[in-house]
């Protein structure tokens, strides 16, 4: 790609981007809704090259479908072309959140907004809940995969062992069991011994841990290490980054309060464009306006320098079967994570036969329906506002 490439297809690119971050839902399914839009209908790229850029954002850590944007903008205009694509699909959500977190901080006491985030929470989890169902049907595909599940989850409920260790793990006993057996015992066997190591000398595995603020006290240097090591370092797209968020904010740092995370996922639900758009709501609740600033750039960061380095390099890198093997036991582990992730949510969402009639209710939409999240949402909102009659 050139810069001729560019001039000509640059306004298209925004024009597209723009739109899509303004009027897409679903989280992973936003990648479904770019297929369809920039394979299908308007046949910027070919099947096959829109798949192989599927298989590269998987194999990365970062924010899946801002990832597929920028390659997506890259194979239309060139490298200036991926930033573009990248920047325009977050800026719509970016303010739309601002906008929606501004009015949560004014006006989220009172109590007709309690009532929509009574019914807006259970939603939610349920949404969650589905998500993580279809994930899991495509990632745990045999029973060392089931396994690599489990025991994820198993470490992320009961010991002090971290997500970013764990995923380490899990990739290694992933390369030792799908690819090459001796040089995944011996990555394993590595990962074991960092962590004894660091946990012996009292340090930590986790990237995001480079600052340990905690009680709501943290500065814009810390929101910035703290987004820039989630969006670095965390693989399996928006919903593994957010179960780490969640057990980082609430349960290490104690930034924000399980009721206000869940909080902050409903505002994520109602809002166009990347679920990690919620980081936008941890920043505000910290540090206000420069706080949401600086926290989204800094999630997002690291997928527009790792997709604009590594895309002039794509046809070597699509051939790294060790990474490929790797990702066979980090998905499973992904999946884990999540359960566990989401129930630590369910608590603060589900408090009476209300709130779980609710979530029951959007989980059958989903998976019987097949509705998309807005519907639900919307209604879980209008349903708290009326279960103020019922309680």
């Amino acid at each position: 790609m050139n810069e001729a490439s560019f001039a000509t297809h640059w306004r298209e690119v925004v024009r597209s981007f723009l739109k899509i971050g303004a009027m897409s839902y679903g989280g992973p399914a936003i990648m479904g809704l770019m297929q369809t839009e920039f394979q299908e209908k308007r046949a910027w790229l070919s099947k096959e090259r829109f798949l192989e850029g599927l298989a590269l954002v998987n194999m990365l850590p970062g924010a899946g479908a801002t990832q597929l944007g920028i390659y997506i903008g890259y194979v239309r205009a060139g490298w200036w072309g991926g930033a573009l694509a990248g920047l325009c699909f977050i800026i719509p959500a970016f303010a739309i959140m601002l906008t929606l977190t501004a009015a949560y901080a004014e006006y989220g006491a009172l109590p007709a907004a309690k009532d929509v985030f009574y019914g807006l929470g259970p939603v939610v989890v349920g949404i969650f809940a589905v998500a993580v169902y279809r994930l899991g049907s495509n990632a745990v595909g045999d029973v060392w995969q089931g396994g690599f599940a489990a025991g994820a989850a198993l470490l992320a409920a009961f010991s002090p062992f971290g997500i970013v260790p764990t995923l380490l793990l899990a990739g290694a006993l992933g390369v030792a069991r799908y690819g090459h057996r001796r040089a995944g015992i011996v990555a394993a066997i590595t990962v074991l011994a960092v962590v004894g190591l660091s946990r012996w000398a009292g340090g930590t595995l986790d990237p995001a841990a480079l600052t340990r603020v905690t009680g709501g006290q943290a500065g814009l240097v810390d929101l910035a290490l703290f987004f820039f090591g989630v969006g670095a370092f965390t693989f399996g797209g928006g919903l593994s980054m957010i179960a780490f968020m969640q057990d980082q904010v609430v349960n290490q740092r104690h930034w924000l309060t399980d009721r206000e995370f869940l909080d902050g996922l409903a505002l994520g639900q109602l809002t166009p464009g990347p679920i990690l758009m919620v980081a936008a709501f941890v920043g505000y609740k910290l540090a206000g306006v420069a706080g949401a600033l600086v926290a989204s750039l800094a999630i997002f960061l690291p997928s527009f320098l790792l997709m604009l380095s590594i895309l002039p390099w794509m046809a070597r890198i699509k051939e790294w079967r060790w990474m490929k093997a790797a990702l066979k036991g980090i998905g499973p582990a992904v999946i884990g994570l999540l359960v566990v992730a989401l129930g630590q949510m369910l608590p603060a969402a589900v408090t009476d036969v209300f709130t779980g009639l609710l979530m029951l209710a959007a989980v059958a939409g989903l998976m019987i329906w097949r509705v998309g999240p807005l519907p639900p949402v919307l209604a879980g909102a209008a349903a708290g506002l009326l279960g103020r009659l019922v309680r």
